[in-house]
């Protein structure tokens, strides 16, 4: 191969199939980069909020001085803060609705339940791409490069004497499908382990959060002076 040969002329003298397996690649890499990018922001942002919401909740004040504090904020609400919303806003509900303390708490508790499934939900978002873009790339890698080296033993038989020069530079680029490939699932793979784990320990933290809600208000549904 002559030493003149760059990578860009390799990607740009490969085959039609070739080359949309690697732009479709890259596309691939581009989409699980975006992701990556918004996902760590998204849940850097869930976790410090849930951190400083419950300094407030566990600061001794009632839960009503905190949820119209948070009507008068201006900040989104995302993670405990929306969970503890439905809660409070059901519960508030259910204080005017003079039914049984287990149904109002029952009510409370699937009002949470339902902001939690949004929250995790809104949290998941974005990982099915990436594991699929992480399971696929590699196998696709792998079909760039089976057909540019079937067309480089192709072109192999079709001259009377074939040498290594003659057949690197179509070897070579089936190769750099496989490098793309693998590009494009290493970074996918190893965010979606890392984001499955911290939504697992946000999910743990909301489920916490809800049972401890929940003790409260049950409190309150029977006398208890926290919520008021």
């Amino acid at each position: 191969m002559s030493g003149t040969i760059s990578l860009t002329q390799l990607v740009l003298q490969a085959s039609i199939p070739v080359q949309l397996v690697m732009g479709s690649l890259i596309a691939a890499s581009l989409a699980s980069w975006a992701v990556i990018l918004a996902k760590r922001g998204l849940l850097s942002r869930i976790q410090n909020q849930a951190v400083a919401f419950e300094t407030r909740f566990w600061s001794g004040g009632s839960l009503a001085e905190l949820y119209e504090s948070m009507r008068r904020g201006r900040e989104p609400e995302e993670g405990l803060p929306q969970i503890f919303r439905a809660g409070y806003e059901e519960y508030s509900r259910q204080q005017g609705a003079k039914i049984p303390p287990d149904d109002a708490l029952a009510a409370v508790q699937r009002q949470m339940r339902v902001a939690m499934a949004r929250e995790t939900e809104k949290l998941e978002g974005g990982l099915s791409l990436l594991a699929t873009i992480g399971s696929t790339s590699p196998y696709v890698g792998l079909f760039g490069t089976v057909w540019g080296i079937v067309n480089a033993f192709v072109a192999i038989g079709n001259v009377k004497q074939a040498t290594l020069a003659s057949v690197a530079p179509g070897i070579a680029e089936a190769l750099i499908a496989t490098a793309i490939g693998l590009f494009a699932a290493i970074p996918a793979v190893i965010a979606y382990n890392f984001f499955v784990a911290r939504v697992d320990r946000l999910e743990n933290r909301f489920s916490t959060f809800a049972e401890e809600l929940t003790g409260i208000v049950d409190r309150g549904l029977r006398g208890g002076s926290r919520t008021g």
